[in-house]
């Protein structure tokens, strides 16, 4: 969780369009073995934080505490509402 990620880092990983939006997706993927690495907004909800890192933990999952609020997040991602959660899946 130390790594530092950047906004244009997101943006292009939206770009590549293997990224998935959402705590229950994530989760569900995690548990799958589908994902490469999970970033969590500075303002994840407590338990959201705390399922996610247990089945990141589980899947050996990277995780990163990245800076900006889910607020910012989702303006980041151009999308019309707050992002918590975002993955990256695994390239085949």
């Amino acid at each position: 969780m130390s790594k530092k990620i950047s906004s244009a880092e997101i943006k292009k990983m939206m770009k590549s369009g293997g990224v998935i939006i959402g705590t229950e997706k994530t989760v569900k993927s995690l548990k799958l073995g589908k994902i490469q690495k999970i970033l969590l907004s500075s303002n994840c909800p407590a338990q959201v934080e705390k399922d996610i890192s247990y089945y990141a933990g589980l899947s050996g999952t990277e995780l990163h505490k990245i800076d900006y609020p889910n607020d910012e997040l989702g303006v980041i991602c151009k999308k019309p509402f707050s992002i918590s959660v975002l993955a990256l899946l695994k390239t085949k």
